[in-house]
C-alpha cells in the first residue's frame, strides 16, 4: 500500500495542471452548482444552527476522555492549557476519543491547527458519517494535499475532493467540517473548499487510521498543535 507521501511529483504535476486550466489556487473543489432554493434552505438552517451551543472536545490538561492512538511507533502526545501537541511518529501520532457520546449524523466540528515542524499532513481527522467513517487530510503528499479519504475506496489523492494548497509551518489555520444528511462540507479559514454529496458514495478510512475511529486526530511525521476543537449538533437539512 502506498504511503500518503508517495508519488509526490505526480501530485504536484496535477496541481500545476489545475492552476494552468484557470484555477489560480490549484484547487479542484468538489461541488456542484446549487439551485437558489437550496441556497435559501441552507441560510435558514444556518440561522437555526447559530443558536446551538458549541461543546469543547479537548480537556484543559491531561488526556481525560482520550487515549494516545496505538499506531505503533507513535510519538508523544500531550494536552496543556487546552492545546493538543503531537510529536513526530514513525510515521503516525494521534489521539482517539473514548466513549460513544459523539454524534454520527448532523454535526459540525471546528478547530485550529498548525504544523510546527515537518512537511506532511497536520490534519488527519477521522469522524463518523452515519454508520461509516472517513478522514479529512490536510497537508499530505509532501505538504499540500487536501481531501477526504476515502470515497468509494479512493483515498484523498485519488477522488474528486482532492486539491492542493500551500501551508506554512508555524501558522495557525482554522478548520470546520459539517456532516449532514446530504453532504460533507469543509472550510479552511472560513472559505468553503469542498462539498461532497453523500448519496451513492461509500465512505471509509485507510487501514493505517482504523484505530482513529470513531473520532480521532493524527499527523504524519510532523510536530503539530491543535486548539479550540469543539463540536455541536445541527438541524437536519430541509
Amino acid at each position: 500500500m502506498r504511503s500518503y507521501s508517495a508519488d509526490l511529483f505526480v501530485r504536484l504535476a496535477l496541481a500545476a495542471a489545475a492552476s494552468f486550466l484557470g484555477n489560480p489556487a490549484g484547487c479542484l473543489v468538489a461541488q456542484e452548482a446549487t439551485p437558489k432554493a437550496n441556497q435559501e434552505a441552507k441560510k435558514e438552517n444556518s440561522k437555526e444552527d447559530s443558536k446551538i451551543e458549541w461543546k469543547k472536545l479537548l480537556p484543559a490538561s491531561g488526556l481525560e476522555g482520550w487515549e494516545s492512538t496505538n499506531f505503533g511507533g507513535e510519538g508523544e502526545v500531550s494536552i496543556k492549557e487546552g492545546v493538543l501537541t503531537l510529536m513526530p511518529g514513525g510515521p503516525l501520532t494521534g489521539i482517539t476519543k473514548l466513549g460513544k457520546d459523539f454524534p454520527t449524523e448532523n454535526f459540525e466540528m471546528q478547530w485550529s491547527a498548525q504544523r510546527i515542524e515537518g512537511s506532511d499532513f497536520f490534519v488527519g481527522i477521522t469522524f463518523p458519517v452515519g454508520k461509516e467513517h472517513c478522514s479529512l487530510i490536510v497537508g499530505g503528499w509532501g505538504g499540500g494535499l487536501v481531501g477526504i479519504s476515502s470515497i468509494n475506496g479512493n483515498d484523498a489523492s485519488e477522488n474528486e475532493t482532492a486539491s492542493f494548497r500551500n501551508f506554512k509551518n508555524g501558522q495557525w489555520y482554522k478548520f470546520k467540517v459539517r456532516v449532514d444528511a446530504k453532504n460533507i462540507t469543509v472550510w479552511i479559514d472560513d472559505e468553503q473548499i469542498l462539498e461532497v454529496a453523500r448519496a451513492e458514495r461509500k465512505f471509509s478510512v485507510r487501514a493505517e487510521v482504523m484505530r482513529s475511529r470513531p473520532l480521532g486526530y493524527c499527523a504524519y511525521q510532523s510536530t503539530i498543535a491543535v486548539k479550540d476543537w469543539g463540536y455541536r449538533s445541527i438541524e437536519s437539512p430541509k
